[in-house]
C-alpha cells in the first residue's frame, strides 16, 4: 500500500496567523500518538504574513481520512474555521528520502 502526503495552505484571516498555528501545533501533538501519521509540520512563510504550510504524510490514505472523523479532529477543525480564509492542498505519494523509508 503506498504512503499518502499531501502539503496543505492555509491563508488565515488577517493578524490570526499565530492563533491558527497554535490550533495546528496542538493537532501535531495529538498526531504523535496516531502510529499512522508519520509526519505532521506545521510551518510558517517568511514571505506570506497570513500563510501557514503544513506537510503529512500518512501510513495510507485511509489512516488520514479516519483521523478527520475524530472527535477531537473535528473540534480543533471547528475552533480553527473562523480563522481561516482559505485552504489549498496538495495530494502526493511520498516515495522515499529521510525519515521515510523507501516505499
Amino acid at each position: 500500500m503506498s504512503k499518502y502526503g499531501m502539503y496543505v495552505k492555509f491563508t488565515a484571516q488577517a493578524g490570526q496567523r499565530d492563533a491558527l498555528a497554535a490550533i495546528l501545533l496542538e493537532a501535531a501533538v495529538g498526531a504523535q500518538t496516531d502510529p499512522d501519521c508519520e509526519v505532521y509540520i506545521v510551518n510558517v512563510s517568511e514571505t506570506e504574513p497570513d500563510t501557514i504550510w503544513v506537510t503529512e504524510v500518512w501510513s495510507h490514505e485511509e489512516a488520514h481520512k479516519a483521523s478527520l472523523q475524530l472527535e477531537e479532529t473535528k473540534a480543533a477543525i471547528q475552533r480553527a474555521m473562523p480563522l481561516i480564509a482559505g485552504v489549498e492542498s496538495i495530494q502526493v505519494t511520498p516515495i522515499g528520502g529521510k525519515g521515510i523509508p523507501h516505499a
